[in-house]
């Protein structure tokens, strides 16, 4: 069993053990959470996908297993599963014991767009840096879209996410290098900032930002157009 795939088993159990909790019922969700994760996921492997190909990130074959597709080893496909299973639940989790756990709406809006025009200067003054570029790009646009759409989930998912970042940041810890003798991904320096935080690229911070809040907007919004069916047909 590869590294890359113990380390999906493991972010993923704990959340999948606790989807029955009787006070979260996360179980409840997953009509909504899986096409989300799904729609995320298609829209990541395909950045994935050229990433890989133009060499700006990679994998070491040390850590994975040998059954590929796309050009990308099966555990990475499972981390757009898992990340944002595991993600979205301590979301849930946070917002049923710790309702209160919450921005101020008018703080929520100024921060917003503060992160959105932070994103894209940092991504114009870097353009020839794709992962820079294409990161804080896509980070800018998935908060301005929620920002529009449901800006009430940004209240929520902004304090929530300080949390998440305690787990993500260990496994993202391990996979560029921490704790092991090299890194499962690998990064081309000369095609992001070059600021580390530990082993992490800085840019990693919102790469998950944007798979995690995409895949939250998007299962809320399924979870609400359900919800409006069903009291239209009562």
């Amino acid at each position: 069993m590869s590294l890359y795939l113990i380390i999906n088993i493991i972010t993923i159990a704990i959340p999948l053990l606790l989807s029955f909790d009787k006070r979260v019922h996360y179980y409840t969700y997953w009509k909504a959470l899986i096409p989300s994760i799904l729609i995320t996921m298609a829209f990541f492997i395909v950045w994935d996908v050229i990433f890989t190909e133009h060499g700006i990130w990679g994998f070491n074959e040390r850590y994975i297993g040998q059954t590929t597709f796309l050009g990308l080893p099966l555990e990475e496909f499972l981390f757009f599963i898992t990340v944002p299973y595991a993600s979205v639940f301590i979301i849930y989790v946070l917002e049923h014991y710790f309702p209160k756990l919450r921005m101020g709406k008018s703080l929520t809006r100024y921060f917003s767009i503060i992160l959105i025009g932070f994103l894209l200067l940092i991504a114009i003054m870097n353009l020839e840096k794709a992962y820079t570029a294409v990161n804080f790009f896509a980070a800018a646009i998935v908060i301005g879209l929620v920002l529009a759409g449901k800006p009430s989930l940004l209240r929520r998912f902004y304090v929530s996410y300080l949390v998440i970042l305690i787990p993500f940041g260990l496994v993202n810890g391990v996979l560029t290098g921490s704790f092991i003798d090299e890194q499962v991904v690998w990064y081309n320096n000369q095609e992001n900032l070059g600021i580390r935080l530990a082993t992490i690229p800085v840019e990693d911070v919102f790469y998950g930002m944007t798979l995690i809040l995409l895949s939250y907007f998007l299962t809320e919004t399924l979870r609400n157009r359900a919800l409006h069916r069903k009291q239209e047909a009562a």
